[in-house]
Order: C-alpha cells, then structure tokens, then sequence
C-alpha cells in the first residue's frame, strides 16, 4: 500500500455518519478531504447493523428539522441515476395503545407543524388502507407521516462516498489510527498504519470506537455501546416493498418491509451495555449473539397488530453496538481543550437515519463563526468541562436507550 497523502480535513470511520459528513463538507466547498476507515469496506460496522428506518416525528423543533433535512438529502441522492440509498419515501405509521400516547401525538403534532413538517391522525380505516394485513382494532390512535419512509443503510453510505470522491474526497480503507499528534493545542497530524497524515481538522465519527479516538487527544466522554437487535422474517404473503414504516412505542416496536419480509425490532426494557474501556482502539466491540428471549417478545408484543408473527420462522438476526450518551443528545463540534478536533458520534441509534442532518451540524460547527445555539449545546465541552462519572454515565446512557419510546422522551 501505497502512503496516504496529506488533507485538510481528515474523518475518523467509514460508516454513514462519517462518509455524511465527508458528502456534507465538499457540498460546502471543502474538497481536501480524507476518510479513514480500518476494515476492508465502508459502512461494515455500526452502519452495517442498522434497521434503515427514517422518521422525522421528533419531541423538539430542532430534532425533526435534522430530521427532515436527512429526508431531503436522501431523495435527492435516489434522483441520481448512478448510486442510490434505496431511499423508499412510503410514509410511516405511528400507532397509540393508550390513552396517554394519544396525547403525546397531539404534542407531537404541535412540533411538527411549527418545523413545517406534513403529519395527520388518520382513522383505522385510512391505517388499513395503507396496511391492509394489521389489525387496528387495539389503536386509540394512529399519526400518518408521509415523507416517511426507510433506506438501504450500506446504498445511503456509498451513494455520499460517490458524490463525495466526485468533488474531491479521499477514501482509504484498511486503514488503522494509531496515534493522534496535537501541537500548542492543535491537531497537527493522523498516525495510521500507513503512514502520518499531516491535517488542520480530525473529525471523529468512528462509532463504537469514537471514545477510543477522543482518548488519543486526552478527551474522556461518555459514549457508551448499547446492544440493539432487530430480526428479519423468511418471506411472508402479502408484505411488499411499498408498505409504510411503522412504531408502536406503547409496546417499544418498530417495524418495515424488508422486500417481501418483516423486518421487527424493538427497545429492551433492561438494556445490555459494554464499557468501552473494556475493548482496545485496535480489537473490535465484544461479539453479540442473538438473544432469542427477547427476540420472541418483540414478536409476542406485536401479535395483537399481526397475529401470523408468532408462526413466522426468522430468516435472520441483526445485532450491533449504537452507542448512546447520558443525556440523549449527539456529541458533534470541536472541544475547547484541543482546537480542530471535532466530535460527530454518540449518535443514540440515529446515526444512519440522521446522517445527512449530523453531517450538516458538524460542517456548520466547522465552517460557521457563528453556529445555532442547538448546534453549540451538542458541543463535547458540555462534558469535559463538567464532574460526572462512568457508573452514573453508563446506567444513564442505558436508561436513554429502554425509555427511546417512553411518553415524552
């Protein structure tokens, strides 16, 4: 292998946040840049493991706007005709069990027209219509969003690594960080095994590895790796690629076609965490086998919707390491203890779905003297500069994961 020349931006992982961010940085006129990634391919981590669900419904003005901007993105990229995300734009349903989440879709509402995003409470009727196999007898209410939908996450990744390495972006993959140099308190240059990489700016999206990375530079942050698994069906009658995305959080599901397959997966009431500190920058997350027990309850808890499910063989099992941060927010922009190093992980399960929207709030932390005041409170001083500790951080990170679908979260 040949050594790796110089950049002035260069990002740490392979994955959808990192080549995002990449995409997002020549879209703004930044064309020195160098992705870095130590497997064989992109996307082959976290990014690989993901479910591909795209929802903007969020419990902030701010979230959904991100989060309509990643849907923009998308359908953009899936009108070029060279690489696409598989971005199916089919809508998605969001299913109320009880009285409590009926009121939680009105507040839900209120948020989404005041970013200017299209939602509705549609009947059982309408909800049929669009799902003719579920049942929605047990429904007290259903949210329609149409500009909704789901996405191949490894498509989504290469189609930014094309438009990227199109304007100038570098990609180099089994490439290992081994070592970051800092300068009077500035990133000088990236240690890989090939060779340094002299930069002005390292932009950390290494996912389960982005505590590791922050370590190089003396930066300890609380970014923890939470087990998430989601099972795919052998293929059942009458699902097909154009039926909606759908959640129903009262019973902490969510849910798709996966072509003529269910794709179900769900949040676990007790979460299983791995401290990063338990596994080095150079070896991988701990593996993960399937755990069945709460595979069969996501099942058994959709059954009321769908009562074939519980008949349905498995055809496979997704699992992988999300990493999620005490307090349920993104960690993205440049710390005050090491000019020019940049966070863009944490990413609480939204790493995929909201790629193009993190993409975007790093280069504005970057790029903008003058970032929003959302942007700035993601900042990682927010953690550096203030007393907390890894029990706390750990059993809080994993409380933000069993309560992702709780009233108000």
């Amino acid at each position: 292998m040949t050594e790796l020349l110089d950049a002035e931006f260069v990002i740490i992982g392979g994955g959808a946040v990192g080549c995002a961010v990449a995409y997002s940085l020549v879209e703004a006129g930044q064309t020195d840049v160098l992705v870095l990634e130590r497997e064989e391919s992109l996307a082959s981590a976290t990014t690989a493991q993901a479910a591909g669900l795209v929802g903007q419904v969020r419990s902030s003005v701010e979230r959904t706007r991100l989060a309509m901007w990643s849907v923009k993105t998308f359908a953009a990229l899936e009108a070029d005709a060279d690489v696409r995300p598989s971005w199916r734009q089919v809508g998605s349903l969001r299913i109320a069990l009880n009285d409590g989440r009926v009121e939680e879709f009105h507040r839900l509402i209120s948020i989404a027209q005041s970013a200017g995003l299209e939602v509705e409470l549609i009947d059982r009727a309408a909800a049929q219509r669009l799902w003719p196999i579920l049942q929605f007898e047990c429904a007290k209410a259903i949210l329609w969003c149409p500009t909704d939908g789901y996405l191949q996450p490894y498509d989504l990744t290469m189609a930014y690594q094309h438009h990227a390495r199109a304007r100038g972006a570098r990609f180099a993959t089994r490439t290992a960080v081994t070592n970051i140099a800092c300068k009077n308190g500035h990133v000088e240059s990236v240690e890989t095994t090939r060779g340094r990489v002299a930069c002005r700016v390292v932009i950390n999206a290494a996912g389960a590895h982005a505590y590791h990375i922050a370590r190089l530079v003396g930066l300890d942050l609380p970014i923890v790796p939470v087990r998430h698994e989601y099972l795919i069906s052998v293929p059942m009658a009458r699902i097909v690629p154009t039926l909606p995305a759908f959640r129903v959080p009262d019973a902490t599901l969510y849910g798709r076609p996966e072509v003529n397959s269910l794709l179900l997966g769900g949040w676990e009431p007790q979460a299983m965490s791995s401290l990063p500190q338990a596994f080095s920058l150079a070896e991988h997350a701990p593996p993960i086998r399937e755990d069945w027990e709460v595979l069969a309850r996501f099942a058994e808890q959709f059954a009321p919707l769908y009562p074939p499910v519980q008949e349905a063989g498995v055809r496979c099992v997704f699992r992988g390491w999300p990493t999620f941060v005490p307090d349920g927010r993104f960690i993205v922009g440049e710390s005050c203890r090491v000019n020019s190093f940049v966070m863009a992980g944490g990413c609480n399960a939204h790493g995929v779905s909201g790629s193009a929207g993190i993409g975007r709030h790093v280069v504005e932390s970057i790029l903008d003297p003058h970032p929003s005041d959302y942007v700035k409170s993601l900042s990682p001083d927010r953690f550096t500069e203030t007393a907390w500790d890894w029990p706390t951080a750990r059993r809080q990170a994993q409380r933000v994961y069993e309560t992702y679908y709780a009233l108000d979260h």
